[in-house]
């Protein structure tokens, strides 16, 4: 992958990209200046209204922590680009916000009115860290489209069916009812009883189906303890 150099006319105009060459001998001829340092862009001193473009395609490839950027002409890409996102200084600095409210709350303070019911959210709300990343990418969305002829842009959505993965056959209601169909429910689904308590910290319970052995302590959780009554289950 080479990455090419941006061209705008003086109307800034998005023209064709070209070859970081050709972009050096337009400068050093003093035909262009540096219009943007990242990503490299160049303005012409002439204006060229009837110069035919080529449209372009704009990829994204949306992540967590960082998000591919990519233009392409086809199979050749042109520029690429990493957009790294800031989720995880947004949540310590609105932690770091919370403490200090409460503590100022907790402090020795003058009386201030109550307030409550004024935190109303929209219903398009996105929490800071997602919002973040929502508005950096349609800003360089916005910001790429005025320095290129971008004509579409392509997202990328990774989904994987890995029932269809074991059988291509798979179709309809089949696909929901794997190999952990029901699982969950079982495995959560609340007790009541009597239970065998071993040393190691595992528990052993008996319901109607038969006997269960092997539950960890940290799948349970005491709601009585012996006080010298007898109790019936």
């Amino acid at each position: 992958m080479s990455n090419l150099v941006l061209v705008i006319d003086t109307n800034k105009r998005p023209l064709d990209p070209v070859h970081p060459g050709t972009a050096r001998h337009l400068l050093n001829t003093g035909k262009a200046a540096v219009f943007r340092r990242y990503p490299f862009t160049i303005i012409l001193k002439q204006a060229h209204p009837d110069a035919p473009v080529q449209d372009l395609e704009l990829k994204l490839d949306p992540g967590s922590k960082t998000t591919g950027i990519a233009i392409n002409q086809g199979n050749p890409i042109i520029c690429g680009a990493e957009l790294p996102h800031r989720g995880q200084p947004i949540k310590e600095s609105l932690l770091s916000r919370r403490q200090s409210r409460r503590s100022r709350r907790n402090g020795q303070t003058r009386d201030r009115q109550a307030r409550f019911l004024n935190r109303t959210r929209p219903q398009s709300w996105l929490t800071p860290s997602l919002q973040h990343r929502v508005d950096t990418v349609l800003t360089w969305v916005n910001r790429l489209g005025k320095l290129a002829p971008i004509n579409s842009i392509a997202r990328e959505l990774v989904r994987f069916d890995l029932q269809r993965l074991q059988n291509p056959q798979i179709s309809a209601v089949e696909s929901q009812q794997g190999e952990l169909h029901g699982y969950e429910v079982r495995e959560y689904s609340p007790y009541l009883g009597r239970v065998w308590c071993r040393a190691s910290g595992n528990f052993d319970i008996v319901t109607q189906s038969g006997r269960v052995a092997g539950i960890n302590h940290k799948h349970c959780q005491p709601i009585h303890k012996k006080d010298g009554y007898a109790y019936g289950f």
